[in-house]
């Protein structure tokens, strides 16, 4: 597959559900930048195209085949993977030079957010969240042409299907990542993040401060929008 295929054939998927108006969630420039691929993408993308070839006409098990280009991407070569990381570096070189040309309509750029500590703790996914990370770039290599919220609805579909014994594995990562999540706050507001020292309080509901770093800590979601297809490639290289 060459490289303008794959990139021709990539479609903007969505992060995650927001907690913002859906309706208004659906409103997109045309004109905005596509985004950036990511190197695991382009890999899926090339699985895809091998197992059309393959198996020409055959519907294709999203989870099976999630996990077999998970496995696959783990254990190839160096060298094989060079090729997928130039394609995203230079799909990121596209995204960059787009968007600096890129001028939002009135109404539609980013709100103005108050500035946030770096260092605050970022809000852990939920259990639907950690699945969509899993299979995006599958869903991404089996639909191209869908929009973000047609892949969005795909993924939904995905998860009201699964088995609770299926959703277990992505309940318990949530689960692992809310309990980190929860330390790291603690650690950070006894550090005096969020304006806040140690505690004297005992245990019981999160103070004043440990909330404010709970709130900044969700409010970076819309600036990880753009990051997130570079994220894929390490998340899928955690997934078991």
């Amino acid at each position: 597959m060459s490289t303008n295929q794959l990139k021709e054939s990539h479609a903007r998927t969505v992060v995650e559900w927001r907690r913002s108006d859906p309706v208004a969630a659906m409103v997109k420039d045309a004109n905005k930048p596509k985004g950036r691929t990511s190197a695991y993408a382009f890999f899926i993308l090339s699985c895809r195209e091998e197992h059309k070839k393959k198996s020409p006409g055959t519907t294709v098990n999203f989870t099976k085949f999630s996990k077999t280009c998970s496995e696959r991407w783990k254990t190839l070569a160096a060298t094989e993977k060079k090729k997928f990381e130039d394609l995203a570096r230079a799909d990121k070189d596209r995204y960059d030079r787009e968007m600096k040309n890129y001028i939002p309509p009135k109404g539609m750029g980013k709100k103005e957010r108050k500035k946030k500590d770096p260092n605050a703790p970022k809000r852990p996914p939920s259990a639907f969240f950690v699945f969509c990370s899993e299979h995006r770039p599958t869903v991404k290599g089996e639909y191209p042409s869908l929009t973000i919220g047609d892949i969005a609805k795909k993924l939904a579909e995905m998860w009201g299907k699964q088995s609770p014994k299926d959703r277990t594995p992505y309940e318990q990562k949530a689960a692992a990542l809310r309990q980190k999540y929860e330390k790291d706050v603690a650690a950070y507001r006894a550090k005096g993040g969020a304006g806040g020292g140690a505690s004297k309080r005992g245990p019981g509901r999160p103070t004043g401060s440990t909330r404010k770093a709970m709130v900044e800590a969700d409010d970076d979601e819309d600036e990880e929008e753009d990051d997130e297809e570079e994220d894929d490639e390490e998340e899928e290289e955690d997934d078991e």
